[in-house]
């Protein structure tokens, strides 16, 4: 079997064309993407453990969305009344988790961008609503209550903890 040079193997391969950063390059890279997003599991998890998690849930989409599914007990907010409605509905001092539809939207970057320039200490929710409800956590609509069985392909279907 041939042997392949690293310098022979990154130049065929597209995944190390550019070479992984240093470790101490990534620890820090990684250490702010933690600082700035959390998991779906991780905020139901602290939701469902009782009492106060230390942050509060923004939905920052239209009405009509809203309504359509919503995390229980998250405070509606659509981005375009942040800097009018803020003061008003969220404390400055509890952190604040945002979330919009899912991965392909930036509905929640954008709301926590708006919530950032007004001195509001912020995370985004990765996967948004539909991961919500994909991976089986229970929403709320308009009609009330509801919860599907959470999707293989994004949660453990027989376990509550991915091990991730």
């Amino acid at each position: 079997m041939a042997m392949t040079s690293p310098t022979t193997a990154t130049a065929v391969n597209s995944v190390l064309r550019v070479p992984p950063a240093s470790p101490a390059a990534a620890a820090a890279h990684f250490g702010a993407s933690l600082a700035f997003h959390a998991d779906v599991s991780d905020v139901a998890s602290a939701l469902a453990a009782g009492g106060d998690p230390g942050f509060v849930v923004v939905d920052s989409r239209s009405t009509a969305s809203w309504d359509q599914g919503h995390v229980p007990g998250a405070v509606h907010l659509p981005t375009a009344l942040i800097p009018e409605q803020a003061a008003a509905l969220l404390d400055p001092a509890v952190p604040v988790v945002t979330y919009c539809w899912g991965p392909g939207c930036n509905g929640a970057a954008r709301a926590a961008l708006a919530l950032a320039q007004l001195g509001y200490q912020v995370k985004e929710m990765l996967g948004g609503f539909e991961y919500w409800a994909r991976e089986g956590f229970a929403f709320e609509t308009w009609e009330g209550g509801e919860q599907r069985a959470a999707d293989p392909l994004t949660a453990p279907v027989d376990d509550a903890d991915c091990g991730c």
